[in-house]
């Protein structure tokens, strides 16, 4: 029967010995496994085969379910690893590498694939599959001048996609640098735990040795004394909280990711968890930022006269509002010449239309006063002289009012907007949405300013290449993927693939969710710990109590941090 017990012993304990043996030739000495062997040796030392057997067994079995939980949370994530396409068809040529195709390339998508660089469709008609990105199951129908995403699928006919970016820059690059580096990222709390277990773990030997050794030496008990310190050495293995805390974080990462939400590491669940205050930027984040031209009002010039030379004067901007003023002025080919543009960040634009200096911009870019109106202005003077405005209107988002009432149901205590529009237009929207509190005609840099006075916790939703500072500064930057700037997407800590506004409180509840897990599992872990301890230092208690305060407790803390892929609500 030793033969017997020594040869299951191997057979189960085998990888704990060579990774105990592999953390002393490494420098790593006390480690989980460590603590493992030497009491299991120490218990085959002293003839209890049958409980050496029995902790490397259990030990075993609660790696397996730890090895489990985090295959099903990497398979969630890994999935999007096959966003990455293979090839692509590019235009007269056949099949090329991804990274070979310049932007500009025309290239043909047939059903089944998957588009593998961001482009427009020039024709054709499909519908094509984001689940992957943005965790919406329903298909998208697009056409001609229909935006398309990398890593999207096709499902049925066939497109001609003209490129908008290169295969480096595409989406389905950009989200896999994210995944990368997201598991790169420790939260505070797991680098708790590492830092815990490297004072706690020579500790428990040191305190091991003492229970061995000083009572024996009165007692002239050996044996006795040594058993306690191996079962003192088995209960102390702090397992539970070195798998089951990192498992938790990296769980959250993999509920989220499959809801189209990108977390950008461990520690922005854990901020996330702590946001007291969320504020908004306005424009393609609470609205639709779809512009468009609702009305013309001219002094000392025509409406005409107006809104031609606030276009042109916006001739070369990318803002939304600039795009609604070229829309209703459709004629770029009309002979007139634009000269020396220049962009006043936050305030407008200054041009040259044959010959007239024309600013176009809000109320900060004109000199005297000019007059109120309801919605985003865009107000024109020519040669110094006021000539009018043009009123430009924002879709609100049709869910935002839902979502301010969802964040506030979740304990925020403040939903502040900030915008670069005018005071008129801000009230506007915060009014029909329920935010009680806009701050109107912010400058980037004062949005910085205003954000460094509030107090809190404060996490940033925002889109454009002006939120980027602020999304860097917040605690917590939250960008909107699918029409946010490169810049806001590489400034977030967390982008939200679909821009779809009710990611933002099922983000905060995922977080919340898993901070509260891991709590559960330190607090409880340690608390079970420290009662076993002390039964197992005093003799109350011997293997069988090590192996449930050890591999029972690490086995319930594994299955706990699972839970965290399960929303509350799902």
């Amino acid at each position: 029967m030793i033969i017997v017990y020594i040869l299951v012993y191997i057979a189960a304990g085998y990888s704990v010995i060579i990774e105990a043996l592999r953390g002393i030739r490494d420098g790593e000495i006390f480690g989980e496994c460590l603590l493992m062997t030497a009491a299991t040796v120490g218990a085959l030392i002293l003839g209890e085969y049958a409980e050496a057997c029995a902790v490397m067994i259990f030990y075993r079995l609660g790696e397996f379910f730890a090895d489990y939980a985090s295959e099903k949370t990497r398979k969630s994530v890994s999935s999007l690893m096959n966003l990455r396409p293979d090839y692509a068809n590019l235009e007269n040529q056949g099949r090329v590498d991804p990274s070979q195709v310049p932007e500009g390339s025309v290239i043909i998508v047939k059903p089944g694939e998957k588009i593998p660089i961001d482009g427009v469709v020039v024709d054709g008609r499909s519908g094509i599959d984001t689940s992957a990105l943005t965790g919406e199951s329903m298909p998208r129908e697009v056409m001609a001048g229909s935006e398309v995403l990398s890593g999207s699928v096709n499902l049925s006919g066939v497109l001609k996609v003209k490129t908008t970016r290169t295969f480096s820059q595409s989406t389905a690059s950009k989200i896999l640098e994210l995944i990368e580096t997201a598991g790169k990222t420790k939260s505070s709390s797991e680098k708790f735990i590492t830092r815990f277990a490297k004072i706690y773990t020579p500790s428990v030997f040191a305190m091991a040795l003492i229970i061995a050794i000083v009572p024996a030496i009165f007692t002239g008990n050996i044996k006795t004394w040594a058993y306690r310190a191996l079962v003192f050495l088995s209960v102390s293995c702090p397992c539970a909280l070195v798998v089951s805390v990192p498992l938790a974080f990296f769980a959250a990462l993999g509920a989220s990711s499959r809801r189209g939400i990108l977390v950008k590491g461990g520690i922005f669940i854990e901020r996330l968890a702590e946001v007291s205050t969320v504020i908004f930027d306005k424009t393609g984040t609470l609205t639709k930022g779809v512009f468009e031209v609702s009305g013309i009002f001219p002094e000392k010039r025509s409406a005409d006269d107006v809104i031609h030379m606030a276009a042109h004067a916006e001739r070369f901007s990318p803002h939304p509002a600039a795009e609604a003023l070229r829309r209703a002025y459709p004629n770029e080919s009309d002979g007139c010449r634009v000269d020396d543009n220049e962009e006043i960040a936050g305030l407008g634009v200054r041009a040259k239309v044959n010959g007239h200096t024309v600013l176009a911009g809000n109320a900060g870019l004109m000199s005297g006063t000019v007059p109120e109106a309801s919605g985003t202005v865009v107000h024109v003077s020519v040669d110094g002289e006021y000539s009018g405005h043009v009123v430009i209107s924002d879709k609100v988002k049709e869910n935002a009012g839902a979502v301010i009432k969802s964040l506030k149901s979740e304990g925020i205590e403040r939903v502040i907007m900030l915008t670069g529009d005018s005071e008129s237009s801000a009230k506007e929207i915060a009014g029909s949405i329920g935010i009680s509190e806009y701050y109107a005609g912010l400058l980037p840099s004062d949005k910085v300013k205003k954000l460094e006075e509030i107090d809190g916790v404060r996490a940033f939703v925002g889109d454009g290449i002006n939120d980027a500072p602020v999304l860097s500064c917040a605690d917590v930057g939250v960008a909107m993927g699918a029409m946010g700037s490169d810049a806001a997407i590489e400034a977030a800590d967390v982008v939200i693939m679909d821009d779809d506004l009710r990611k933002i409180p099922e983000s905060l509840r995922i977080s919340r969710n898993c901070m509260r897990i891991v709590r559960q599992n330190v607090y409880g872990s340690i608390a079970v710990k420290i009662v076993c301890l002390v039964l197992g230092g005093l003799g109350l208690a011997g293997m069988g109590l090590a192996v449930f305060a050890d591999v029972g407790v690490m086995l319930a803390a594994v299955l706990n941090s699972s839970r965290v892929m399960i929303l509350k609500g799902e």
